[in-house]
């Protein structure tokens, strides 16, 4: 039998330990404890290459999950299969004792099912019915919500298929295709902003609003709004508190002044007030660029005159800065690290380009260079017409890069200053490269309901 934890401190050791038992031994220990627990018979290739699975969730849920399929496997050498067997005998000596491990209690198991990265959660949800309705479980959000990610995900819309997304796991290096149930008016909506695991969707007639998360496929059809804008707005987010469970809101604001507030709780827009006097109309905002969140602050760009444009979700008050931008720029936008605004975009002289970070600097409020793309890449650009489209601002970016002859994928980690290309996305059993039209960047949250 397995005594109960003493203490706390414990508890904790037996969660951190298992959890690097599970993460170090996932392709042999789960497979077979999860064959004694409930008979169910998974194939070594099927945990470990997540390729090629479609994971469908029970009656709690809709998602469903597809990864291009890959070619049958080439033919192993002996030295390799030799392996595999040596493998496979020393799993059956690594396995833990059952008797210990069927009296385990349930509430570590939650505590360390939320620490494994999402993509697994979703193999490991038809284990069992208990596993699949976590999603559900108070108890299990809570132990989510304690658990950090690292980097965001990228919801994208191609140009080929404007009704479907494609979500990008910087962490494993792969595109997800998730199968999220069309808006209701059967409209052609795009990411416009996202927070504590949500996404925000607006029709390209600018009318209709709906959030989701891609994940699980919580989704809601926002109020028809109490102002009738015709022309293109931006879009800000956030939420209350530390998490999408306590509600969130939504701003939109448009050049002429316009604006509205949405709140989750409420389940209704409002109207908090008039534009200050002292603001600039039209706002002329740079909707290039998405909105910066950094606490409960929203923040734009305007080019007209250059600068940012600030609203506070909480006390409801607007603030402009005029900020010069650096010479030369194109297709710039917001991003944030840290609590820092950045600046991202191209800069163009002659026939070279090259994608430029700048820092904002709060004494002077001027652009500083801190970092730019490898020479080596940039050279690619030389003499080629590039557009640029930022496809997440938080911390982690993505950046589109394409003109007649290039179609590039790159990420950038603010902190750590590291340029990554990223992987063409190909749809299932497909085999063109997908291109990207616009996209946003969302923190992946198992329990966000929209």
């Amino acid at each position: 039998m397995f005594p109960p934890p003493p203490n706390l401190i414990c508890v904790c050791n037996c969660i951190s330990n298992l959890t690097l038992h599970v993460r170090k031994h996932m392709k042999y220990e789960l497979v077979c404890i999860f064959h004694r627990w409930t008979s169910f018979d998974v194939e070594d290739s099927s945990v470990d290459d997540f390729c090629g699975l479609v994971v469908t969730a029970g009656k709690s849920g809709r998602f469903r999950m597809s990864e291009p399929v890959k070619s049958p496997p080439s033919k192993k050498s002996r030295r390799d299969r030799s392996r595999g067997k040596s493998s496979g005998r020393s799993c059956s000596t690594e396995v833990m004792d059952q008797e210990i491990w069927k009296d385990f209690p349930e509430d570590l198991f939650e505590a360390v099912i939320a620490r494994l990265p999402i993509a697994t959660f979703f193999r490991f949800r038809s284990v069992c019915r208990m596993w699949n309705s976590m999603l559900t479980s108070q108890s299990f959000s809570q132990h989510c919500t304690q658990v950090t990610q690292a980097n965001p995900w990228f919801y994208t819309i191609t140009h080929e298929n404007v009704n479907s997304g494609a979500m990008y796991d910087p962490s494993l290096k792969k595109w997800h295709h998730p199968t999220i149930s069309t808006p209701p008016t059967k409209l052609i909506v795009l990411p416009v902003a996202s927070a504590g695991g949500l996404v925000c969707f607006l029709d390209i007639g600018h009318r209709n609003f709906f959030v989701c998360n891609p994940l699980t496929q919580s989704f809601r059809e926002l109020p028809a709004r109490s102002v009738k804008v015709w022309s293109r707005v931006a879009v800000g987010m956030t939420i209350n508190g530390n998490s999408a469970g306590s509600g969130y809101k939504i701003l939109w604001v448009g050049c002429d002044g316009e604006y509205e507030v949405y709140d989750s709780v409420r389940n209704s827009w409002i109207r908090p007030g008039n534009m200050p006097a002292g603001m600039k109309l039209p706002l002329s905002l740079n909707f290039r660029s998405q909105a910066v969140s950094i606490d409960s602050m929203l923040y734009f760009m305007r080019s007209d005159p250059e600068g940012i444009v600030s609203y506070d979700m909480a006390t409801g008050v607007w603030k402009q800065y005029i900020i010069p931008a650096p010479l030369h720029l194109t297709d710039h936008t917001l991003a944030e690290c840290d609590g820092q605004i950045m600046l991202v975009g191209l800069l163009t002289k002659n026939a070279a380009t090259c994608v430029c970070i700048w820092e904002l600097q709060k004494m002077t409020l001027l652009w500083k260079e801190v970092d730019r793309m490898p020479n080596i890449w940039c050279l690619d650009f030389y003499g080629k017409h590039v557009r640029m489209t930022c496809l997440g601002n938080k911390g982690l970016l993505m950046l589109s890069l394409r003109s007649k002859q290039m179609n590039r994928l790159v990420t950038y980690n603010i902190a750590r200053k590291e340029w990554l290309k990223v992987p063409g996305c190909v749809v299932p059993r497909g085999r063109k490269r997908q291109w990207i039209a616009c996209g946003t960047a969302f923190h992946p949250c198992l329990t966000a309901l929209a």
